[in-house]
């Protein structure tokens, strides 16, 4: 009979909870211990910020499981208020403080895993940041603490610092709140791991919302009411989250003795195991192996901790673990745009010396006479010359996450655009069209690779138009007068063969419709009649309007456009 082992797990949440609920399912016999040192052992984090918008509308939901339930249910010894102040690793031992009572205990263990998580980063050389009207989101404390602080001051401006996921996330539900809401952003776009190209459409639907969006500044002082950036922006603000990200929790990992990775977090091994006996670590504490970039990362995702909770437990007892890495898939929504990337950006390939192309188009969720049909705007990355799958990114107000969840699956399986090009989806005119825009995709990335048709990112259009290139619209009279390229040559499509003497044999030709489809099969066709030198511009003229739009405002510059549009 097996000696009945004593497991202790400091931290709840995604990665502590599933290694408690994981071990029960594998032995009966175990005495579980988690230790949280706030009130709360289980809760939704990723559901935080919808808590201020009244989306959920008691913080008790927020709550996944109490500390009773674990026991009745599980057997499992939940201990909130209880924090792990020093882990005696040579003789497996734990020094706990009760936190409100200051009691100091004792606890012995077998096995040891750690789920700190992260902490948000709140920079000392801000000036004011810890004033009173200053907030973090971390745990269901913060939200709540944040909703009181409204309702009491009566707030009506809130200025939100970072431009990632819960940064987003909390400007929209204080907007959707009904505050007059500020996105400060040190970078030069908010959700780094989006493309440039991509996230335009993403800043174009946040200031038509009514929210004040500032990227490329930094914030450098908070007073009472307003807070001051870098650039000498005062913006009003009577309430004022942090949200530039966080540091993984390692205070305790390193006093003890536990190895860090050069990413400054907890270094572990194939089986989550860390370099002292008999500790495990799992969660945003740890770093991982990127599957692509084949080296050390951080990835603070519900997700992968789950599976490295699963991961940790099952090697315990004996169970076979593949890990494969992370290739970090991630979705938001942000008002009525949904938004979802997986694998590697640009920058990311840039920043590694991957050779890679990619390719946007913007195709309809669904068949278009749906009268709910939307554009999908999609960008597939990949490398070259293999066509291997790198990444996929999609925006739109349709099931963008569908698509980046299958390219997610195809780039697990080291997939190439070839085998995206004939993967067989599900259709129906309600859900896709029967070409499904991932299918569209692949398709245009082999036209480009095999060097069947040239085109030109939708990045490149203001160089051509300062330059006054040949630039052709293939869009019906209707269409254009809605707006068009200024300079551009209004060529329909319905009549470009009967005005080839007006298209230029000797300079090159840059072609765009819509979104692309009309612009493509021209492209093919003048390329059939003697034309050498034409090139497709990649999300077209709806595209071009997202591109532009948002810094056209930003940097005051005179548009290349005569009218955005954006339908």
């Amino acid at each position: 009979m097996m000696s009945k082992k004593r497991v202790c797990i400091i931290g709840g949440v995604a990665g502590g909870a599933s290694v408690a609920a994981r071990i029960r399912r594998l032995d009966e016999h175990a005495d579980i211990i988690m230790f949280e040192k706030g009130p709360h052992v289980s809760f939704s984090n990723c559901a935080l910020p919808f808590y201020l918008s009244g989306m959920i509308d008691d913080s008790d939901k927020l709550v996944l499981m109490q500390p009773d339930t674990f026991l009745k249910r599980y057997h499992i010894d939940a201990r909130v208020h209880h924090e792990v102040v020093k882990i005696d690793a040579e003789q497996q031992i734990l020094h706990i403080k009760h936190v409100l009572t200051g009691e100091m205990i004792q606890e012995p263990y077998d096995t040891l895993y750690l789920s700190p998580g992260a902490k948000p980063i709140m920079p000392k050389n801000i000036s004011g940041i810890e004033k009173d009207h200053v907030f973090s989101v971390r745990n269901v404390v913060d939200i709540k603490a944040i909703d009181s602080y409204i309702k009491e001051h009566d707030v009506k401006h809130a200025a939100v610092v970072g431009g990632g996921y819960i940064g987003l996330e909390i400007m929209e539900n204080l907007k959707e709140r009904g505050l007059e809401v500020t996105l400060i952003e040190a970078a030069n776009q908010v959700m780094r791991p989006i493309d440039f190209d991509m996230v335009q459409i993403v800043h174009q639907e946040i200031v038509s919302k009514g929210v004040e969006l500032v990227v490329g500044e930094a914030v450098c002082a908070i007073h009472n009411d307003h807070l001051l950036t870098n650039q000498g922006k005062s913006i009003q603000a009577e309430i004022v989250i942090m949200a530039i990200g966080v540091l993984p929790e390692v205070a305790l990992a390193v006093d003890a003795g536990i190895k860090l990775g050069k990413t400054g977090a907890i270094e572990v091994d194939h089986n989550f195991k860390t370099n002292l006996k008999n500790i495990y670590a799992v969660g945003d504490a740890i770093e991982v192996h990127h599957a692509l970039l084949h080296k050390t990362t951080r990835l603070t995702l519900a997700g992968p901790a789950q599976r490295q909770a699963r991961a940790a437990a099952d090697h315990l007892y004996g169970r076979v673990v593949k890990n494969k890495g992370f290739i970090g898939s991630s979705s938001v929504k942000v008002f009525d745009m949904n938004i979802a990337s997986t694998g590697l950006n640009a920058n990311q390939c840039l920043e590694n010396d991957i050779r890679f192309d990619s390719v946007y188009i913007i195709a309809s969720d669904k068949v278009s006479i749906i009268p709910d049909a939307k554009p999908m705007h999609l960008k597939l990355l990949y490398e070259v010359p293999t066509g291997k799958i790198l990444g996929c990114q999609a925006v739109g107000k349709g099931d963008v996450v569908k698509r980046v969840d299958v390219a997610a699956a195809m780039i697990t399986m080291d997939a190439h655009i070839d085998d995206l090009k004939d993967l067989e989806l599900c259709y129906s005119p309600l859900f896709s069209t029967a070409k499904d825009p991932l299918n569209h995709a692949a398709l245009v990335a082999l036209n480009v690779i095999n060097g069947e048709y040239k085109e030109v990112k939708v990045s490149e259009v203001r160089d051509l138009v300062s330059k006054g290139a040949f630039i052709m619209d293939v869009r019906e009279s209707h269409e254009y007068e809605q707006g068009h390229i200024k300079g551009s040559h209004h060529i329909p499509m319905s009549v470009f063969r009967e005005r080839l003497k007006d298209i230029p044999k000797d300079q090159p030709v840059y072609i765009h419709c819509r979104s692309g489809q009309r612009s493509y099969n021209v492209v093919r066709a003048l390329m059939q009649l003697g034309y050498h030198d034409v090139y497709n511009i990649s999300g077209s003229f709806l595209g071009i309007s997202y591109y532009e739009y948002y810094m056209d405002q930003k940097l005051s510059r005179d548009p290349i456009v005569t009218q955005y549009n954006f339908n």
